[in-house]
C-alpha cells in the first residue's frame, strides 16, 4: 500500500527487519498474559487479543460494506495525504516495548506491515488505538501537523515520529473506534534511558559515536573522563533537540507536551523523536500569519512553554538527581515561587552536594566554561517568557558549542563568567596571594562592566538575602593564634529590605551564625554551641561615583587617577579578546556607584547555655567575632556604595576600600528561614 499525494516516503533500508534486529539496545519487552502494560483503563483489562481480534474482523467486515460511516467519510476528506490500513495489513506481536507507554485511554501494539504491495513490507510500526473522543482528536492531529511539516521530509523524518497512516473502524456506540499508525523508533523512551545504571555506555554505544559526530557539536575528541563524555553526550543530544523543536516552531506549531516519556532515540538514524505531536498547537488562532498583538503574545508564549520544557529536560539529562520526584518537586517549587533561576547554582548545592548518589557530575558539567550551564539553563527557565531564550540562540551558546567552534560571547555571558570565576574561586577557601590578586582583578572588572549603575536599578535588584563569598579586605583565622575562646564563624547573610515604594530608604540586617568550640578536643569535634549575630542598620541610597586614587611615589600625595591594579587592567583590555568588550577607550579615573548613607546601627547576639551565663565569655566571643569578620559586616555603618549589582552577583564597597562580594541566596545553612 503506497502512500499518496505529499505523504512521507519510507527511508529504504532502514525499515527492515535486518537493521532492526542488529540495534545495540535491548528492549524491554513486556509479554501479553492476559492484561495491558499500563496502557488501558481498569475495564479493559485481560482483553488485549481478543478485542484486537474483533477489531480485525471489523475490519474486514467493513471493507465489504457499501456505504462508509459518517467518521470514515470525515476521515478520508481529512487524511487522504496518509495511508488508510487493515487490520489484516498487520501481523500483530504479542509484546509491547516499555517505552511506548500511553495514556488510560490508549491500547498499544506493535506489529509488523504484512502487506507486500506496501513500501512498509516487513516493517515494526506502533498501533495505537484511541478509545475516548479526546484521544481521537489527538491521533486526528497528529495526522493533520502532518500536512504543514511534510513539505520538507528530511526534518520530519529525522525528528519526529513517522505518521503512517490510520484504521477506521465502527463502533457499536456513537463514535468509532481510531487506530493510529506510526513509527517505531526504539524501545527506550528518553526518560527510561536516563534510569539505567549503564545509561552513559549504552547510549554512546546506540549513537555509535565517532570522530564525525563529535565533530558536529564541535568536539575534538572522544572517549575521556566520565564528566566529558557526559558532556559531549548532553550537547549531541540537546543540539538535536533544539533543532527538532524550532522545526516545529518555523512552521508556526508549538510542541506544547517535551517531556522525557515523549522523546525517543532512533537507534537508526541516531537522532531525537520528539513524538507524535498529537497536542500541537497553531501560533495563530485564525491559521494566519498575522501580525496582531494578539498573534505575536500567542506565539511568544507557546516558545516560552516549549522553551521551559526543554530545561527540565537539560536539567533532568545533566542533574540526574532530578529524576527523583520529591527532589523534582522541590525544584519546581523553587521556580513556581518566582525565584530568579540565576541563583539555581545556590539553590541545588544545598540539595546536591552532600550526600548525591551520583556524585557531583552534573555540577562540573554546568561549571565548566565559566559556568555557562548555569547560564543556559537560567535562560531556558527565566520567570518572565520574554526573557527565555530561542531555540536559534540556545544552539548557538557557548554551552552547546565544543572547542573546535569559536563563539563570540556577548556582554551578559562575559559577566557571568566572571561571576561564575569568582565564586569558584571563593569556594577553594585557600585563599594565597595567588588566589587573593585574582579574586581582586575580577571584582575590577566586574565593577568596570556593571550592567545597573543607575540607582533606580540598584532599588529594584538590591532588596534580597545576599550570602557573602569573600572580602578583599584583612583575614584571620584560628591556624596561628590561641585566642581565649575558638569561635567558627558559618554562613553570613545580609538582608535588604525596601522600607518603601516611594524612597530610597533601605534597611540592611547582617545575620553571621557561628559555634563556640569548649575543650581541648575541638580540632576533632567542631559542633561546639551555636551562636548568632544580627546587626541592623537603615540607609539611603543615592547616586555616587567610586574614585580611584593613585599615589605619587616622589610626594607620597594622593591624586585621582587609575591605581596601580585598574592600570593592569588596562594592559589587559588592550589586547583583541577585551577590546570589543570594554564599553570604553580609556579607562576613567572614576565609576557610577550607588551612594550608601547610614543611620544609626544596632548589635544583638545570643548564644546557647551554659555560654550565655557568663558575661566575660560573652564578650570574649564577640570580641573574637570582631576580629574574624570584615569591619564591615561587624559595623554596617562602613559600607559606603555598591558597584556591582545583577541578579545573582553584588560588589559592595567598604570606607577603606575593601570590596565584599556577595551572592543572592535562598538557603539558610544556620537554620532561619
Amino acid at each position: 500500500m503506497a502512500l499518496c499525494g505529499t505523504g512521507p516516503n519510507p527511508i529504504p533500508g532502514s525499515y527492515s527487519a535486518q537493521n532492526l534486529s542488529t540495534k545495540l539496545i535491548v528492549p524491554a519487552l513486556l509479554p501479553f498474559t492476559g492484561q495491558f502494560y499500563n496502557l488501558v483503563r481498569r475495564k479493559r483489562k485481560g482483553v488485549c487479543c481478543s478485542s484486537l481480534r474483533n477489531a480485525a474482523s471489523a475490519s474486514s467486515k467493513e471493507s465489504q460494506e457499501d456505504a462508509p460511516s459518517t467518521l470514515s467519510v470525515y476521515l478520508e476528506e481529512e487524511t487522504d495525504h496518509v495511508i488508510r490500513f487493515k487490520m489484516s495489513d498487520f501481523k500483530i506481536l504479542d509484546t509491547v516495548s516499555v517505552g511506548l507507554g500511553g495514556r488510560p485511554d490508549e491500547v498499544i501494539f506493535e506489529g509488523m506491515v504484512k502487506d507486500s504491495c506496501s513500501p512498509l513490507c516487513n516493517t515494526r510500526v506502533v498501533l495505537r488505538q484511541l478509545s475516548s473522543a479526546q484521544a481521537q482528536r489527538r491521533g486526528k492531529r497528529a495526522i493533520e501537523v502532518l500536512k504543514k511539516l511534510v513539505r520538507r521530509k528530511l526534518l520530519y523524518h529525522s525528528y519526529s515520529m513517522q505518521v503512517h497512516g490510520y484504521i477506521s473502524l465502527p463502533a457499536s456506540g456513537v463514535s468509532g473506534s481510531f487506530i493510529l499508525v506510526h513509527g517505531y523508533h526504539g524501545s527506550f523512551s528518553l526518560r527510561h534511558w536516563l534510569q539505567q545504571s549503564d545509561w552513559l555506555p549504552t547510549l554512546e554505544a546506540t549513537l555509535a559515536l565517532d570522530e564525525e559526530s563529535v565533530r558536529k557539536v564541535g568536539e575534538d575528541s572522544t572517549g575521556g573522563p566520565a564528566v566529558s563524555r557526559q558532556l559531549r553526550l548532553i550537547r549531541i543530544l540537546m543540539r538535536d533537540l533544539l533543532i527538532g523543536v524550532n522545526y516545529l516552531h518555523s512552521h508556526g506549531l508549538a510542541h506544547t507536551e517535551l517531556r522525557l516519556e515523549n522523546v525517543h532515540i532512533s537507534p537508526i538514524d541516531r537522532h531525537i523523536k520528539v513524538g507524535i505531536l498529537g497536542n500541537a498547537a497553531d501560533f495563530y488562532k485564525d491559521g494566519s500569519n498575522g501580525s496582531s498583538l494578539d498573534n505575536l503574545d500567542r506565539r511568544q508564549m507557546m516558545i516560552a512553554f516549549d522553551m521551559r520544557c526543554v530545561g527540565f529536560i537539560m536539567a533532568k539529562m545533566v542533574m540526574r538527581e532530578l529524576m527523583d520526584p520529591l527532589v523534582f518537586a522541590k525544584f519546581k517549587l523553587f521556580l513556581k515561587k518566582g525565584y530568579d533561576p540565576s541563583c539555581l547554582r545556590e539553590f541545588m548545592l544545598e540539595i546536591l552536594g552532600r550526600s548525591s548518589p551520583y556524585g557531583n557530575a552534573g555540577l562540573q558539567i554546568l561549571d565548566r566554561n565559566w559556568g555557562a550551564g548555569w547560564h543556559l539553563l537560567s535562560l531556558l527557565l527565566a520567570t518572565k517568557p520574554s526573557q527565555r531564550i530561542s531555540c536559534l540562540d540556545a544552539l548557538r551558546h557557548p554551552f552547546l558549542c565544543g572547542p573546535r567552534w569559536r563563539v563570540v560571547p556577548s556582554m551578559d555571558i562575559i559577566r557571568w563568567g566572571l561571576g561564575s570565576t569568582a565564586m569558584r574561586i571563593s569556594e577553594e577557601y585557600i585563599y594565597r596571594q595567588p588566589q587573593r590578586s585574582r579574586l581582586a582583578h575580577f571584582i575590577d572588572l566586574m565593577e568596570m562592566l556593571n550592567p545597573h549603575p543607575k540607582p533606580r536599578n540598584w532599588l529594584e535588584l538590591l532588596p534580597g538575602k545576599w550570602r557573602l563569598l569573600y572580602s578583599t579586605g584583612k583575614h584571620v583565622g584560628l591556624t596561628l593564634r590561641q585566642p581565649p575562646l575558638r569561635v567558627i564563624v558559618g554562613d553570613v547573610h545580609l538582608t535588604v529590605t525596601r522600607e518603601s515604594k516611594l524612597k530610597a530608604n533601605l534597611s540592611f540586617n547582617s545575620d553571621t551564625g557561628f559555634s563556640v568550640m569548649i575543650g581541648q578536643d575541638w580540632p576533632h569535634d567542631k559542633a561546639g554551641k551555636s551562636g548568632r549575630l544580627q546587626v541592623n542598620s537603615s540607609f539611603t541610597l543615592r547616586s555616587g561615583r567610586l574614585l580611584y586614587l593613585k599615589q605619587d611615589k616622589t610626594t607620597e600625595k594622593f591624586f585621582f587617577g587609575p591605581s596601580s591594579n585598574v592600570e593592569a587592567l588596562a594592559q589587559k583590555f588592550k589586547g583583541k579578546k577585551w577590546r570589543k568588550v570594554v564599553p570604553f577607550e580609556e579607562l576613567p579615573s572614576s565609576l557610577p556607584a550607588a551612594k550608601l548613607a547610614s543611620g544609626d546601627i544596632d548589635v544583638r547576639m545570643n548564644l546557647d547555655d551554659p555560654l550565655n551565663q557568663n558575661v566575660d565569655t560573652a564578650r570574649n566571643v564577640l570580641q573574637e567575632l570582631r576580629t574574624q569578620l570584615p569591619p564591615e559586616i561587624f559595623d554596617l555603618s562602613k559600607l559606603v556604595c555598591g558597584t556591582y549589582v545583577d541578579s545573582r552577583m553584588l560588589v559592595l564597597r567598604g570606607v577603606n576600600g575593601s570590596a565584599l562580594l556577595f551572592t543572592r541566596s535562598f538557603v539558610d545553612r544556620n537554620g532561619s528561614s
